[in-house]
Parts: C-alpha cells; sequence; structure tokens
C-alpha cells in the first residue's frame, strides 16, 4: 500500500473519531459533584448558570447513602477550573413548569485554591430550592384555610377593576422608582435599619399576643371600609367640593395672618392679668369635679331624652300656658279674693276637721255591756251666710241653734283635746285687720281636757 493512501486513510480514521465523539456525547469540559439535600426536581441537562449565562450542564444525578443527593455538573472554560468557596443554588426559572430547575453557581475568589476536577462541593456550600408545595405543607388547616380566603379576598377584590388598574400602571414607574430610592436610602444607615427590624420584631410579638383583639380589629375594619364603599357616591360629591372648600380654606387661612397679629397683642396685654390664673385654675379643678353630678342632674333637668320630661319642653309649652294663663288668672285671682273672708273662717276651725278624719272611727270604738257607743259632741248653726260670706252669730243664735239645754258658744278646736302647746281652744279676731274677738267661751271643752 502506497504511503500516501495510509496516510488518508488515517486522517479519515481520526475525523470518523471525532465526530463520533461529538455526536454520541463525549466531553472534555471539567466535572464537580454538588451534594444537596433533595434534588429538587432536577433532571439531567438542566442548565448550569453564572450571573444568568449559562456555562455548563447537569450530566448525572445519584442518590447517596444518607439520602442526599450528588448531582454530577459539567462546567465550561473560562469558568472553569472552579476556585475553593464556589457555593450553589438550585433555582426555578419560572413557576408554570415541571422540571425547569437549573443551579446558580456562584465562584470562588480567583486567588483561593482550585478545586480538582472531580471533587464534592459538600452540602453546606449547596442551597436546595423550596418548593411551593413544602411550604403549605407546614401550614396547619385552619391556617391554609385563612390563606386561602385572603386569595379568595384579593381575587374578590380585583373582579371587574382592569380599567381601573390599567389607569393605575402609568403610575407604577414613578412610584417603583421612589421606592427604590426609599430602599437605597434606608440601606445607607445599617444601625438604624437593624435597630428598626428589632422594634418591629418586638410590636410583631406583642401584635401576635393581641391575636383575638387584633382580629375583632380586622372585622370591624372590614365593617367600616364595606359602610364606606357603600356610600361611594357620596364620597364623589364630597370629593367634587373639595377644591372649593380647598380654596375658601386657604382664603381664610391669609385672612387669619392679620387676626393672628392682633391676638398676640391680646396675649402679650394679657400676661399680666393671668399670672395668677395657673393657682385660680389648681383650686378650681376639685370644684369642678364636686359639681360634675350637679351639671349632670342640670343637663338631665335641661334636656332629658324622651318628650314633656323636662325644662326645654316646659319653655316649648310655656307660650300656650301663658296664652291660657292670661285668660284663667285674673278669674282666679278675683275668686281667691273673694272667697278670703271664708277662708278666715273656715280657718279656725281645721283641728275639728282634721280631728274627724281621725277619730272619725274611734267614735264607736268604746263598747259596754250593751254593745259599742258613740260619743258626741255636735254644734249647729254657728254661722250664717249673708249672702256674700259666712258670719260666726255666737250668742245671738236662735233655738234651733242652741246646743243643749243652753247657748254653748264653743271655741274654734274646743270639740277635740286640747293640745299640749296651749293652741287650742282658739280665739282671735273675726278678720285680720281687726280687733274684735269671736265671742265663744274657751272653758267649753270636752271631758278630761284639763
Amino acid at each position: 500500500m502506497k504511503p500516501a493512501r495510509v496516510v488518508t486513510l488515517l486522517v479519515a480514521a481520526v475525523a470518523v473519531v471525532l465526530a463520533a465523539v461529538v455526536l454520541f456525547g463525549g466531553s472534555s469540559n471539567p466535572t464537580y459533584v454538588l451534594t444537596f439535600q433533595t434534588a429538587g426536581q432536577l433532571v439531567k441537562d438542566n442548565d448550569v448558570q453564572v450571573g444568568g449565562r449559562r456555562v455548563g450542564k447537569v450530566s448525572a444525578i445519584e442518590l447517596t447513602a444518607d439520602n442526599q443527593a450528588n448531582v454530577t455538573i459539567e462546567v465550561q472554560e473560562p469558568y472553569a477550573p472552579l476556585h475553593e468557596g464556589t457555593t450553589a443554588i438550585m433555582r426555578a426559572t419560572s413557576l408554570s413548569g415541571v422540571a425547569n430547575r437549573y443551579i446558580a453557581l456562584t465562584p470562588g475568589p480567583q486567588n483561593a485554591p482550585l478545586i480538582n476536577e472531580g471533587e464534592t462541593i459538600p452540602v453546606d456550600q449547596t442551597t436546595t430550592i423550596v418548593d411551593l408545595d413544602q411550604l403549605f405543607n407546614t401550614l396547619d388547616p385552619e391556617t391554609t384555610q385563612g390563606l386561602a380566603q385572603v386569595i379568595q379576598g384579593f381575587g374578590t377584590w380585583y373582579r371587574r377593576r382592569g380599567v381601573d388598574a390599567r389607569r393605575g400602571l402609568p403610575y407604577l414607574s414613578p412610584a417603583l422608582n421612589s421606592t427604590i430610592g426609599l430602599i437605597e436610602k434606608i440601606n445607607s444607615d445599617q444601625p438604624a435599619l437593624e435597630q428598626m427590624v428589632q422594634n418591629t420584631s418586638s410590636v410583631v410579638g406583642t401584635l401576635a399576643a393581641e391575636g383575638p383583639t387584633l382580629t375583632n380589629l380586622v372585622t370591624n375594619a372590614n365593617i367600616s371600609l364595606g359602610a364606606i364603599g357603600d356610600e361611594n357616591e357620596s364620597l364623589a360629591e364630597a370629593l367634587q367640593y373639595l377644591p372649593q372648600t380647598l380654596r375658601r380654606g386657604s382664603t381664610t387661612f391669609v385672612n387669619l395672618r392679620t387676626t393672628l397679629g392682633a391676638v398676640d397683642q391680646l396675649v402679650a396685654v394679657s400676661l399680666p392679668a393671668t399670672k395668677n390664673l395657673a393657682p385660680f385654675l389648681t383650686d378650681l379643678d376639685p370644684l369642678l369635679k364636686q359639681a360634675k353630678p350637679t351639671i349632670t342632674d342640670l343637663s338631665l333637668t335641661v334636656s332629658k331624652p324622651g318628650k314633656n320630661n323636662d325644662f326645654t319642653s316646659l319653655m316649648q309649652d310655656a307660650p300656650a300656658l301663658n296664652s291660657g294663663a292670661q285668660k284663667a288668672f285674673p278669674a282666679s285671682i278675683k275668686a281667691i279674693n273673694d272667697s278670703l273672708p271664708t277662708l278666715s273662717y273656715a280657718r279656725p276651725y281645721a283641728p275639728e276637721f282634721v280631728g274627724f278624719l281621725r277619730d272619725f272611727g274611734q267614735s264607736t270604738a268604746n263598747y259596754d255591756a250593751n254593745g259599742h257607743y258613740a260619743r258626741a259632741s255636735p254644734a249647729f248653726g254657728a254661722f250664717n251666710y249673708n249672702g256674700s260670706s259666712l258670719d260666726y252669730l255666737g250668742v245671738n243664735r236662735d233655738a234651733w241653734e242652741q246646743n243643749g239645754p243652753s247657748i254653748v258658744p264653743r271655741c274654734p278646736g274646743a270639740a277635740s283635746q286640747a293640745p299640749p302647746d296651749g293652741s287650742a281652744p282658739w280665739q282671735a279676731p273675726l278678720y285680720p285687720s281687726t280687733t274684735t274677738l269671736i265671742g265663744c267661751n274657751p272653758a267649753i271643752v270636752p271631758p278630761g281636757s284639763w
């Protein structure tokens, strides 16, 4: 065989080998073994990325004796070889897929020692992805139900709000920029941020201890917001009047500057007069505390819930009462004036009337062998009506006016037992303006009175 033909055959064989290596999986990239707690739904050929760029792939996944996952990866140059201090995090490209995982590498420092090809990066330098199902499995049924209600509430909140959302989107970018600036300023002061986090932790702990109270608060807030939402038309109307109100308020505040100047002068003049005001108010405080019940009663007297039960109701009825009294009072005054002589005559006999009411039942309380008997001391015809008043007759009474075998001019109050104070029998002028005494004998009294 000629040498040229041999060389041609050798070149063809080498080309075939190279093509087979390329086509059937041969690789010269360095490999490393990453130990994860779980495989996290990784599959062969998943990406290995550095800074979001694919630099390799997952070539094999094996289960260790302690039920961990050894994941073999290939890393392309110039990212390989890796240096000590390299860490790996298992991430998800999106939430819509199943086997959509990749490994994000954070290479170690360039001045650190190299990691030998095939060497294992231990589990303390890797982070396994946490699936959403794992998070949900840590929740108890009550918390899961509450989370479902929250998600449903958000759905109810955003339902038929697409137009409002589109209107708000143009304001999202400025809001995010402002938020970024705020976060940068907060992050620039780490001690203050740490103190805020600690204080927030204390506040959250305190709030957690008041769980039932917070639940009631949220419930009441929900009711309040629902009531506010039901009044959206009234709120819209109020917002229409708000600009005009603000303009008028601005004018009022501008005019207030002149008034404040005058108030400053008033305060300056009032300072000497008010220097003793503080001790006075101190002494006044106990009085105000003691006066609180009185003021409360006075408030109820003036204005009490209900109809026709306070001073306000009385004043409302006073005009009608005054109108009626203007007609009734003159006649009442005339009647009272006309009745004064009669009352003057009748007044001395008040003890007899009271004694009648008091002792009427006792008049027949006495009894002997024949049964009950009554003690009576009648007096008739002591007065005569002359057409306008009663005249006391005294000894001038006719025979039919006698009491017993002879005329008995009994004095007022003498028909009952005499009181200890000697106020009866009673002798007094016929009229308050005269000195003429009633013609009666004060010695005529019931037996046993003296």
